[in-house]
């Protein structure tokens, strides 16, 4: 298994529905900065957004088991082989990720319980 590299490309905030359906004074995400990098394979990163997570992980989780090789969605979605442009759920302020299969082999840096 090979680690992932995440990186936050943009943070999104959709003004109209925000005034619709948002809390009062709801602003874009406060959980990641734009440029910020992660690396990750089969477990969510220290100071990663959990609701990120749950949403990109399949994608990572893919990556770092060698779904980089070919394209996904049979080459008609993202055209650079080994990366995967996604979103958080978030529907009023969603954060846009590149996740990219480096390669790099997966360690243990934590000491299992």
């Amino acid at each position: 298994m090979n680690r992932c590299k995440i990186t936050v490309l943009k943070k999104t905030f959709d003004e109209e529905l925000a005034r619709e359906y948002g809390a009062e004074g709801l602003t874009p995400c406060p959980m990641l900065r734009e440029g910020q990098v992660f690396y990750a394979d089969y477990a969510k990163p220290e100071g990663f957004c959990d609701e990120a997570w749950k949403a990109i992980y399949q994608y990572v989780f893919a990556l770092s088991h060698g779904a980089g090789s070919g394209l996904f969605y049979y080459g008609d979605w993202i055209r650079q082989p080994g990366v995967a442009i996604c979103s958080c759920n978030d529907g009023l302020r969603p954060v846009i990720f590149k996740i990219e299969a480096t390669g790099r082999e997966s360690e243990i840096d934590y000491e299992p319980v």
